[in-house]
């Protein structure tokens, strides 16, 4: 279970990478972010985001058009 979740679902790119990185910004290091988003080009997106930032990610499913991530925040 994540300690804190994002519901980012029927925002577009690049608003749900734009609101998990102010809500990871008010995160403790080692704290985990579920953001759900409906937008297909979160897969890449996140993915991308986690490259660059350093902020881990560690799961990422999806569930009919529901895309679901954890980030966890670098130290």
């Amino acid at each position: 279970m994540a300690d804190q979740t994002l519901d980012a679902k029927g925002l577009n790119c690049p608003l749900p990478i734009l609101k998990a990185k102010k809500a990871l910004t008010a995160m403790p290091a080692g704290a985990t972010l579920e953001i759900l988003a409906t937008d297909p080009g979160a897969v890449k997106d996140f993915a991308a985001f986690s490259r660059t930032t350093g902020h881990e990610l560690v799961e990422q499913s999806v569930d009919g058009n529901v895309y679901r991530f954890v980030l966890k925040r670098k130290a």
